[in-house]
């Protein structure tokens, strides 16, 4: 049996479509209710129990701050040992992303893995295209004021990360011990974003974003974010797919602009007009 985590979640309900249907598949979410669906609370670690599972997809809970984030998954990986689980497939956090403050949960998670009794294959995935249009959508002026800079990001398309997990998860055999490098195949910055947004490209300060962003969010999201557009303008995100990803979809990737655009909160009119 094959049992995904965080199904309730962006990437987690994606996966879940490409494996609705098949008998071998459960879904792990908090408040289950829906076909195949289980309990599955990181939370509650001593209600965690994978008796039966064969494949664990274990999609990050990377919302929270690094220590909560670690126990999540410690209490994950624990419960799969003891469970006798043939193989983890575990989302991580591309490579390129070490300058982020949110990839220490992602490493030592692997280091986890590594160190486990366990079959694994690590998904490195990019940025999400979607995160883009949530981090740099043009205000109501049709301007983009994110300090992304001269900098450019290999975001992905979400959908694209979603097939590569469900397919590697249904063969994790062929993919043990390995690690995937999963970004866009096209690097987008803002002057690309503008252009498809039909707005203009002004990027502020970092010191003004996170002005910006205090206001709203956690405590832990600020610098988190603040530090995202910090390392997209420093080009540390840049560099494309070199084949991965187009080879473990089998096609070639959705297009990351479309994503973005596709995923804008609202269109905004284009500035003069």
């Amino acid at each position: 049996m094959l049992l995904v985590t965080g199904v309730s979640g962006g990437l987690g309900s994606l996966v879940a479509r490409h494996l609705a249907g098949r008998p071998d598949v459960r879904f792990g979410t908090r408040l289950p209710g829906g076909p195949g669906q289980v309990r599955v609370d990181f939370d509650d670690p001593d209600a965690l129990d994978f008796a039966g599972v064969d494949t664990l997809l274990l999609i990050s809970s990377g919302y929270g701050e690094d220590d909560r984030v670690i126990a999540r998954h410690g209490a994950a990986v624990s419960a799969a040992e003891r469970a006798g689980v043939g193989h983890v497939v575990y989302t991580s956090l591309t490579g390129a992303g070490d300058h982020l403050p949110y990839a220490l949960p992602h490493r030592w998670t692997e280091r986890r893995l590594r160190e486990s009794s366990l079959d694994w294959t690590v998904l490195r995935n990019g940025l999400y295209a979607e995160l883009l249009a949530a981090l740099a959508a043009p205000g109501p002026d049709g301007v983009i004021t994110a300090p992304l800079g001269a900098g450019r990001l290999a975001a992905v398309a979400r959908e694209d990360l979603a097939e590569v997990a469900a397919r590697v998860a249904l063969a994790p055999g062929e993919h043990a011990g390995q690690v995937y490098e999963l970004v866009g195949d096209r690097a987008l910055g803002g002057v690309e974003l503008a252009a498809a947004a039909g707005a203009r490209y002004a990027p502020g300060s970092l010191a003004e974003a996170r002005a910006a962003l205090s206001g709203g969010a956690e405590p832990f999201e600020t610098p988190m974010l603040v530090a995202t557009y910090s390392a997209v303008a420093g080009d540390f995100l840049s560099t494309p797919d070199g084949g991965t990803l187009r080879r473990l979809l089998g096609r070639t990737p959705h297009s990351a602009l479309d994503a973005y655009t596709t995923s804008l909160p609202r269109r905004c009119p284009r500035p003069g007009l």
